[in-house]
């Protein structure tokens, strides 16, 4: 039986961070997943031959099924799911369409509950989930809230489901990093430019990640900062931390 990791989003930022640290694990291959093709394969061709590249858009059902179908043909033992595939973007709520509601309450949402369902048949004792979530989800974010709720949904999902299969020995943790320095990042916002107080490196977030999951924690909250943010949430009204959001942003909008 393969021991194998599945890393969706692999092909960048954070993901290719994970990638490249699974790379010291007993694995017999790294699934990565993503639409694009051609980024899949130079991953393989940067790591090696370990590397499985898996071409699926997340999004779609057919996709999602085809997925099952694979691993119910290979049946491999997963040792590793880390659900980072997802999408952002900061703007009035009014300005999102139909299409980029759906999209991304898929990807962030439907996508890693879905994957989670379909790989828990094929875990055992010690097997790891990780579900990329962030510090946005800790409070309600103007601007930003379509993200942060569906990032929300993710933290909650993931402790949640932890308790559930504490019995079976598979861990569960929700990673919760501030701003990160990725491709996702935009540079500026109506001709500003964009300070990003606090931000870290996509290296720093997954190592801090594989640690606290091997600790058997729920959630990992990467740097001091962040921390700071997760405790002023729990002590002061969420109207005062939306403000105080609002005033740091205001020359954005």
């Amino acid at each position: 039986m393969k021991r194998i990791a599945i890393v969706t989003g692999a092909s960048g930022g954070i993901g290719q961070a994970f990638v490249r640290e699974l790379q010291k694990e007993t694995l017999d291959e790294i699934w990565v997943v993503g639409r694009n093709q051609q980024r899949l394969l130079s991953l393989q061709h940067e790591f090696g031959e370990r590397i499985t590249p898996v071409c699926k858009d997340l999004t779609k059902d057919d996709d999602l099924l085809s997925f099952s179908d694979l691993l119910k043909k290979q049946r491999p033992s997963v040792l590793w799911l880390i659900n980072n595939a997802g999408t952002a973007r900061m703007a009035p709520s009014i300005e999102f369409s139909f299409s980029e509601i759906g999209q991304t309450i898929d990807l962030n949402c439907k996508a890693p509950a879905a994957l989670i369902n379909l790989c828990i048949p094929f875990m055992e004792k010690g097997a790891k989930i990780l579900n990329i979530s962030s510090a946005s989800s800790f409070q309600p974010v103007p601007y930003l809230n379509l993200y942060a709720a569906t990032k929300a949904f993710a933290r909650s999902y993931s402790r949640a489901l932890h308790m559930e299969l504490k019995p079976r020995g598979i861990t569960v943790t929700a990673v919760c990093p501030g701003w990160v320095d990725t491709d996702m990042l935009s540079t500026e916002m109506n001709g500003q430019k964009i300070h990003f107080p606090g931000i870290t490196t996509p290296q720093k977030v997954v190592k801090k990640a594989l640690s606290d999951v091997k600790k058997g924690k729920d959630m990992s909250i990467c740097t001091f900062y962040v921390k700071c943010q997760h405790w002023n949430v729990k002590l002061l009204p969420q109207k005062w931390t939306m403000k105080i959001w609002l005033h740091g942003i205001k020359k954005y909008l």
